[in-house]
C-alpha cells in the first residue's frame, strides 16, 4: 500500500472515530504526511539536482513559490516541493483530517 492510499484510508475512517482512536489516526497520518513530503522532497531535489542556482530560482519563480536571492539552493528546493506535495491527495486528505479532528478537539499538539 503506497502513503496516498493509507493516507487516505485513514482519512475515510477518521470521520467515524473519537477521542483516543481519532488521535491515533491522526498520528499515524501525520507519520505518513512527513514522510510522503520527504520522498518528494527527495524527488524534487534529484530533478533539479542538474540545474544552477540561478536556473533553479527561474523554476521557483515559475511553479509561483515566492523566492530571493537570498535564499539557499536546499531552501529553494523545499519551498518547490512544499508547493507541490500540499497539492497532492495524500496533502489534502490529511489537512482535512486534521482541520475536522481539531473542530472536534483532537489535536497533537498539545494545549498549553
Amino acid at each position: 500500500m503506497t502513503t496516498t492510499q493509507r493516507l487516505l484510508d485513514l482519512a475515510a475512517a477518521a470521520p467515524e472515530s473519537h477521542d483516543a482512536d481519532l488521535m491515533l489516526l491522526l498520528h499515524e497520518a501525520s507519520e505518513l504526511y512527513q514522510q510522503g513530503f520527504a520522498d518528494l522532497r527527495d524527488a524534487v531535489a534529484a530533478s533539479f539536482s542538474g540545474l544552477s542556482d540561478e536556473n533553479l530560482m527561474a523554476a521557483a519563480a515559475a511553479a509561483g513559490v515566492p523566492c530571493d536571492a537570498s535564499q539557499d539552493r536546499d531552501e529553494l528546493v523545499l519551498l518547490l516541493a512544499l508547493a507541490e506535495w500540499e497539492m497532492t491527495p495524500a496533502a489534502l486528505a490529511y489537512s482535512e483530517m486534521a482541520e475536522d479532528a481539531a473542530r472536534r478537539g483532537v489535536c497533537l499538539i498539545p494545549e498549553q
